[in-house]
């Protein structure tokens, strides 16, 4: 063990560290820097990085044939093939540090449902039992999966996984994995019958990148240089905005942010993707348009800033990969009455453009901005907008069939958020909001002022803006 770790390792008690260092001395774990993307949960974030709100969650719909120990067997496989499943994290002197083992046992659990327990409200309840309970960082493991059976050929995988190894992206790679499992256990099951032997083992394939080679390489990437470059021009793009609702001085955020669902109708949908085609953008940001003359119509203010979060995935060897990814990209928009929509898109996809070509990790951007940490309040922003593009797999079998849910948790790292996500023909809105600030009365008239707002630019993009939220 090097003296660096060495000397994290001091801060644990003696047999935790004597523990430490056989794991280490025998290959059993490593021990790595966070990552930049864990980085802005510990020191950025307005809750406590252990908070149940720094859970992602979901749920796998599954129907066909399968056994609580074929669904086991299979996400230990996906666990073996995913470094990020089986990272725990320790405390240090400066920082804390990710510690990787080679091998861990399955988080998983069983249980067949009573019937009075298979009606939606019930069930609902039960998924978020697993949802809250929190995880031990130290020890791990960081993900929990509960198989629940409703029928015999209907179960329900409900799957809580810390934000510190995940994102919205490792989900979806989370069921493709376990789906290629599952049938790869399947046809090994056939191959032992037909020879006679049993217990043959079949392993995924390791993926093109793990995510601990992924974050060597980014700090190599993000040398000094680089982000004092990066830094200057947001301090150049964000001088002079503020928050929405101000400072507040509330405390920790520490109570779930509640969720409110609506649908943007097909038809609708249809016509949003058109504008952006005919304006030469894309439907980000033509939502983005809409979304800020929508809260510069609700707030009363004109300088609106939001956060969206990026996938940080653009080389194809990371897209199989689980772990924490992706950034957090400031996007401004400064609202002119007298600006038509059709200007103010084009403007609005340009400066998105701009900023996410010019991303940064976030801890060292709030850093630089000189942003101070206040307790229950996210750096630099306090509304989220995020369209949810990334990989949701339905899987489709003649044994079998699963279908993924995300599920927002609430997390209670911002105050107001909208999140838009492509099912099928619609686009599903997701509110999030803070009950001791807005009320469900509120963002209902919200959202049917978001609503009112799409339907008038797209019926008509050349008006000002002015009269397109009136």
């Amino acid at each position: 063990m090097s003296p660096a770790l060495a000397n994290r390792a001091g801060t644990m008690s003696g047999d935790k560290r004597a523990l430490l260092r056989q794991r280490l001395e025998t290959g059993e774990a490593r021990l790595f820097p966070i990552t930049f993307p864990q980085r802005e949960l510990w020191e950025t974030s307005p809750v406590a990085v252990a908070d149940p709100a720094n859970t992602i969650c979901g749920f796998v719909e599954i129907k066909g044939r399968i056994t609580a120990t074929e669904a086991e067997v299979a996400i230990q496989r996906v666990v073996d093939r995913q470094e990020a499943m089986r990272i725990s994290f320790l405390p240090g002197k400066e920082r804390v540090l990710q510690m990787i083992r080679a091998n861990c046992r399955v988080s998983f659990g069983y249980r067949e449902l009573a019937s009075a327990e298979v009606r939606p409200e019930a069930l609902e309840e039960l998924m978020k039992e697993t949802y809250r309970l929190p995880f031990d960082l130290m020890h791990g493991p960081l993900y929990r999966v509960d198989m629940l059976r409703r029928a015999a050929n209907d179960h329900i995988l409900v799957f809580s996984i810390h934000h510190a190894i995940a994102d919205g992206w490792s989900l979806g790679v989370f069921v493709q994995d376990l789906c290629t499992a599952y049938v790869m256990g399947l046809s090994g099951l056939r191959k032992a019958v037909a020879v006679g032997v049993m217990g043959l083992s079949n392993t995924l394939p390791p993926v093109p990148q793990t995510y601990s080679e992924w974050a060597a390489a980014e700090r190599a990437f993000w040398q000094p240089a680089e982000l004092s470059r990066r830094a200057t021009l947001w301090k150049s793009q964000l001088e002079g905005s503020s928050r929405l609702w101000g400072s507040r001085g509330t405390g920790p955020a520490a109570a779930p942010l509640q969720r409110w669902v609506s649908a943007v109708p097909a038809l609708m949908t249809s016509a949003v993707r058109d504008l952006a085609v005919r304006g030469g953008t894309t439907l980000f940001s033509t939502l983005l348009a809409a979304f800020q003359l929508t809260l510069s119509k609700w707030t009363g203010k004109d300088d609106i800033l939001v956060g969206t979060p990026v996938a940080n995935r653009s080389k194809e060897s990371t897209r199989q990969t689980m772990g924490y990814f992706a950034g957090i990209v400031p996007l401004r928009g400064q609202i002119d009455p007298g600006q038509t929509f059709s200007d103010r898109l084009r403007s609005v996809h340009e400066t998105s453009v701009n900023s996410f070509a010019s991303a940064m990790p976030f801890a060292e951007l709030a850093g630089a901005l000189g942003e101070p940490r206040t307790p229950g309040e996210h750096s630099i922003f306090d509304v989220r907008f995020a369209l949810q593009n990334h990989l949701v797999p339905d899987v489709d079998l003649p044994w079998i069939s699963t279908k993924l849910r995300m599920r927002s948790t609430g997390t209670a790292r911002f105050d107001l958020g909208c999140e838009i996500t492509e099912f099928g023909s619609e686009l599903e809105l997701v509110w999030l909001f803070r009950k001791d600030m807005f009320d469900e009365s509120g963002i209902v008239e919200l959202n049917s002022l978001f609503l009112a707002v799409l339907t008038n630019v797209c019926r008509s993009p050349e008006s000002r803006t002015s009269a397109l939220t009136g």
